[in-house]
C-alpha cells in the first residue's frame, strides 16, 4: 500500500530542502509540484497557450535550471490561478503520489487539494523577512543581480496570489501538523520532519 506525505506551504520556507531529505531517509519517491508549474510558465513566457502547455507537459521539462528564475517564479505563479491548469495538472500529480513505493508531494495545496487523504500532512512556514533572506542569498550565490528589498516585495506578492486565488488557495490543511523554519538550521527542521512521518508509520 502507498504511503503519502503531503508538505505545503509558501516560497522559500524551506519545504523543498525537507521533502527531499524525507524522502530520501525512507525511500520515498519525490516530486516538487512548483517546478509543474514553473514549467508551464516558461512555456506560457515562450509565448504557449497555458493550459495547452500544462497537458503537453513532459516530464523531461521539469529539469532545466531556467526553471528558478524570478521571471519563471512569477509567471508560475500567474498560470497557478487558472483552475484549467491546475485540473490539467491534478491528475499528474494524483498518479505520482499513488507510486507503491511512497511519495513526498511537496506544493501549496497537496494536503488540501491533490493528496486530502495523505498519511502525513506537513505545512512549512517561516517569515517573510526569513525566507526573503534566504532566496536573496541563494540568487546571489547563482550570480543573480537582485536587492533582498526587491527580493522581499517578490515574497510577499507570491503570497497575497497564492493565498487570495479562487482556486486551490495556499492554506494549511485542518489536520497538517505545522513547522515553523524561521529560527530553526536544516537539520532540525529535517529532523521534526522526519519525526513526525516516522510516527505516523511506526
Amino acid at each position: 500500500m502507498s504511503f503519502t506525505v503531503a508538505i505545503d506551504g509558501p516560497a522559500a520556507a524551506g519545504k523543498g530542502t525537507i521533502s527531499r531529505a524525507v524522502a530520501a531517509h525512507f525511500g520515498f519517491a519525490h516530486l516538487d509540484t512548483g517546478l509543474l508549474y514553473r514549467a508551464v510558465g516558461a512555456r506560457v513566457l515562450a509565448g504557449d497557450d497555458p493550459v495547452a502547455a500544462a497537458r503537453a507537459l513532459d516530464p523531461r521539462d521539469l529539469d532545466s535550471d531556467a526553471l528558478r528564475g524570478p521571471d519563471v517564479a512569477q509567471a508560475a505563479s500567474r498560470v497557478a490561478t487558472d483552475p484549467a491548469v491546475r485540473d490539467a495538472l491534478t491528475a499528474f500529480q494524483r498518479g505520482f503520489a499513488a507510486r507503491p513505493e511512497g511519495a513526498v508531494l511537496d506544493g501549496r495545496d497537496i494536503g488540501t487539494v491533490i493528496c486530502p487523504g495523505a498519511q502525513v500532512k506537513l505545512f512549512v512556514t517561516a517569515s517573510a523577512q526569513c525566507r526573503a533572506e534566504r532566496r536573496f542569498k541563494e540568487l546571489r550565490d547563482k550570480g543573480v543581480d537582485t536587492t533582498l528589498d526587491f527580493v522581499l516585495a517578490d515574497v510577499q506578492a507570491r503570497d497575497a496570489r497564492d493565498a487570495g486565488r479562487a482556486t486551490a488557495p495556499l492554506a494549511a490543511a485542518a489536520d497538517a501538523v505545522l513547522i515553523d523554519t524561521s529560527d530553526m538550521n536544516v537539520d532540525q527542521a529535517v529532523a521534526e520532519a522526519i519525526a513526525v512521518v516516522s510516527a505516523a508509520r511506526a
